[in-house]
């Protein structure tokens, strides 16, 4: 089975105002709605919950993840 490469900036603009799940390298996962990208990939994300390996660790509202 072959994967196909997807431009990252048209494909993170699709997913604008949708809820998605982001993951960091170290572990954290912050889901919540997304509410814009710039052309750096810099993500503001809108309603996020935190979750440090698969457990909620609480609300955090308003965020940016450069």
């Amino acid at each position: 089975m072959a994967t196909i490469p997807v431009n990252p900036k048209p494909f993170l603009n699709n997913l604008t105002g949708k809820t998605v799940i982001v993951k960091l390298k170290w572990g954290m996962e912050y889901k919540g709605f997304l509410a814009s990208v710039d052309s750096y990939m810099n993500l503001q994300l809108g309603n996020a919950e935190e979750y440090v390996d698969g457990q909620f660790t609480g609300n955090l509202g308003e965020i940016l993840i450069r």
